[in-house]
C-alpha cells in the first residue's frame, strides 16, 4: 500500500469532520466554510489581513533580522518581522521620500 493511499483511507474526510464538529470545534463558534472544488468545505480566509510576498535585498533582510533580534532580546517576545514592518509604517515620513527611491 503506498503512502499516499494509507494517508487517504487513514483520513477520509466525512469522518475527519465529524470528528472535529464533536471535539475541537464543539465549544465555540463553528468556523464559516467556503466551498472548494471537489465538494470539500474549508474555512473563510480572514479578511483582517492578508498574506503577501515581497523582494528585499539579502542584505535589507539580515538587517531586518538582526533588528528582530534586538527587540527579542529586550524582552519583545512576539518580536517578527511583520510587527516590525508594521512599526516602520507607522514612523514613515511621506515628506522625506526622495525620487528614484
Amino acid at each position: 500500500m503506498t503512502m499516499r493511499r494509507a494517508t487517504n483511507e487513514l483520513f477520509e474526510g466525512e469522518e475527519v469532520r465529524e470528528v472535529l464538529s464533536g471535539t475541537f470545534y464543539a465549544r465555540g463558534e463553528r468556523p464559516r466554510l467556503r466551498s472548494l472544488p471537489g465538494g470539500v468545505d474549508a474555512p473563510q480566509k480572514p479578511s483582517h489581513y492578508k498574506v503577501i510576498c515581497i523582494s528585499m535585498y539579502t542584505d535589507d533582510l539580515s538587517r531586518l533580522d538582526g533588528m528582530v533580534e534586538q527587540l527579542k532580546e529586550r524582552g519583545f517576545t512576539k518580536a517578527n518581522r511583520s510587527a516590525l514592518i508594521r512599526m516602520a509604517l507607522d514612523q514613515v515620513d511621506l515628506s522625506k521620500a526622495k525620487r528614484g527611491m
